[in-house]
């Protein structure tokens, strides 16, 4: 599990959270938590799309979007 943490232990990390935070405050703590959350998944799910937006060819494979040094030019 956690690094060797028994059932004893999450029940002593437990009773500590709710002496330090109070009852009546667990639940909005655990709201803004899960919101925060929300919005964490959210944008790393954001960030992989653009990060597969970046991979894609604009262009087809075929064509160039540099201009060439090679083009004719008019006289």
């Amino acid at each position: 599990m956690l690094g060797g943490l028994t059932g004893w232990h999450l029940l002593i990390i437990l009773a500590v959270i709710l002496l330090l935070f109070g009852a009546p405050k667990l639940p909005a703590l655990a709201k803004s938590i899960g919101q925060s959350m929300r919005i964490f998944k959210g944008e790393v799910n954001e960030m992989k799309k653009d990060g597969d937006k970046k991979d894609e060819p604009s262009a087809p494979a075929g064509e160039s979007q540099a201009p060439s040094s090679e083009s004719p030019t008019k006289p």
